[in-house]
């Protein structure tokens, strides 16, 4: 997978081992449909005079030009450091849907989709289909691509298409010396590659900066406080917000939390685990309908048909099962299943796992999975892969949009890695104990990071003291952010309070739970607060 939402094999994201927290993954499929026929709306407004103070970049207005469909864009500067604001510049791509009752606007409402590396221009995009009717007839729906990303000039670039596609496939369940020797070589290549061709980025587009950058957005829009809404790693990005500027929160949704302050590679361990839970309850879905293919002589019914619903899934039944699965990805590591796009891409067991990873984020493309694994048992893995192309961002013509190198980019930077290789050791042992299948590609798809060029952050104490109160809102079995770090970022944070949602898939907020969305809605609006603790049961 990878390193993060949408890092490596799964921002995003954790196909197996790269992994991808972003929420623009979540609807992949319906996403890049909707986005398919935009005019890449950003890209075209003037840009705006060069600042060289602080004021002046606080004091930018942006300049609105129509674009996609009702939407309007703009470009935002801000400065490669804050405290040189003379230097360079990024200039970051804005868009925005205006409120669809204007006569009761309440103002902007801006969104990020997590990653680190997730396109909020994109997110923004599918506003029509992403968020509940409530928020889109009162806020203007805003997003921008953060520093470094997608439309961002400049932009992080590290691996070619063709690097990238051999990166992706490593097999990262090492059985022998030289199978880690590739892992080892490989994650060297990246760091190199990063350093070689956006050294002059590598320094600056951590998530600090980011919040920075929203910040100058804030007053671009015309704003006293700021409303967000931050999926996934979006999440991260708006508890530095509250960090750096809680007197300007008006309301912050921070929906499928990471949690700042636990250490890097016991994330990637408890991701893995979050991977795991939701394997599990797919399983168990499956098991229960006709035709899975996941069943096995131990999963048939109490009529001995082996294609028929079976009902709950006994333990044992659910066990082997993902024991089957688990012997098809290692099985492609040695023997490639067969690819019919006819690009190159080899279905090995990294790609099977990645696209597996990439169906786990929405319960809405569990029927996908169970099409892709009942090809992939017979021989073809070409559905997998294609999952695992959505999760890259991967383009037919074997180019990829820049996710996978922003997402290493900015979480080798945000928090500290180890440089040992024995300590990655002892965390994939740990990780695949903890969840046998995800475990040690979640850890091994971050080994860039111990090569990394710049040095990372210091791992962060948020607590955001004097903000109003901020809604952490976490799915019980998210693969991606598990539910203990909403738990945890709730309680770091001064005025955390948290919703809980008994649910599949990542992210809760317009995912189909009308309790939750009631919720947030109410808390966006008119900032009515609920009680800590409560979980939506639908």
């Amino acid at each position: 997978m990878s390193a993060h939402a949408a890092g490596r094999g799964v921002s995003a994201a954790c196909a197996a081992g790269r992994r991808v927290r972003a929420a623009a993954v979540v609807a992949a499929v319906a996403l890049a449909v909707l986005t398919a026929g935009c005019s890449g709306g950003a890209a075209g407004p003037a840009e705006p005079a060069e600042p060289s103070t602080l004021a002046g970049y606080y004091a930018q207005r942006l300049d609105w030009q129509p674009c996609d469909n009702g939407f309007e864009c703009a470009r935002l500067l801000v400065p490669f450091d804050y405290t040189r604001p003379a230097g360079r510049r990024f200039s970051l791509p804005v868009i925005k849907l205006p409120a669809a009752n204007q006569a009761q606007r309440i103002g902007a409402l801006v969104v990020n989709p997590g990653g680190p590396g997730g396109s909020g221009v994109e997110y923004a995009l599918g506003a029509r289909s992403e968020f509940p009717s409530a928020a889109l007839a009162r806020f203007d729906i805003v997003g921008f691509d953060p520093r470094g990303v997608a439309g961002s000039e400049p932009a992080l670039a590290c691996l070619t298409g063709p690097q990238l596609d051999k990166y992706l496939a490593i097999d990262e369940m090492p059985v022998n010396a030289e199978q880690l020797a590739t892992i080892v070589a490989q994650s060297k290549l990246y760091a190199a590659r990063c350093a070689q061709n956006s050294g002059g980025l590598l320094p600056y587009v951590g998530t600090q900066n980011v919040a920075r950058d929203m910040d100058v957005l804030r007053a671009a829009l015309g704003e006293s406080q700021l409303t967000y809404l931050g999926k996934s790693y979006g999440t991260y990005l708006g508890a530095w917000y509250a960090q750096l500027f809680p007197r300007r929160v008006r309301a912050l949704v921070l929906d499928g939390a990471v949690d700042p302050d636990e250490p890097s590679l016991q994330e990637d361990i408890t991701q893995a685990a979050g991977f795991q839970v939701a394997l599990g309850s797919f399983t168990a879905w499956c098991l229960a309908t006709a035709g899975c293919p996941l069943r096995t002589s131990a999963g048939r019914t109490s009529a001995g048909q082996p294609g028929a619903p079976a009902g709950p899934a006994s333990a044992g039944s659910a066990q082997a099962a993902m024991e089957k699965l688990q012997t098809l990805i290692v099985r492609a590591n040695s023997v490639p299943l067969a690819n019919k796009l006819g690009d190159g891409q080899v279905a090995d067991g990294a790609m099977l796992l990645s696209g597996v990873a990439a169906a786990l984020y929405s319960k809405s493309a569990w029927p996908d999975l169970k099409a892709g694994l009942t090809g992939a048992f017979a021989g073809d893995g070409t559905v997998l892969v294609q999952l695992a192309n959505l999760l890259y961002e991967r383009n037919p013509n074997g180019t990829y949009a820049n996710l996978a190198d922003a997402d290493i980019s900015i979480s080798c930077l945000d928090r500290p890695w180890p440089r040992s290789l024995a300590s990655w050791q002892a965390a994939a042992s740990a990780a695949a104990r903890a969840a046998p299948l995800f475990g040690a590609p979640d850890v091994w798809g971050s080994l860039p990071c111990a090569y990394w060029p710049v040095p990372s952050y210091p791992l962060p104490r948020i607590r955001a003291a004097e903000a109003r109160p901020i809604l952490v809102v976490g799915t019980l079995r998210d693969p991606a952010t598990p539910y203990r770090w909403a738990q945890a970022l709730a309680g770091d944070l001064s005025s955390g309070v948290l919703l809980g949602w008994n649910g599949d898939g990542h992210t809760a907020y317009g995912e189909g739970s009308a309790c939750v969305d009631t919720i947030v809605n109410a808390y966006l609006i008119s900032q009515s607060v609920p009680r800590s603790g409560m979980v939506c049961s639908s």
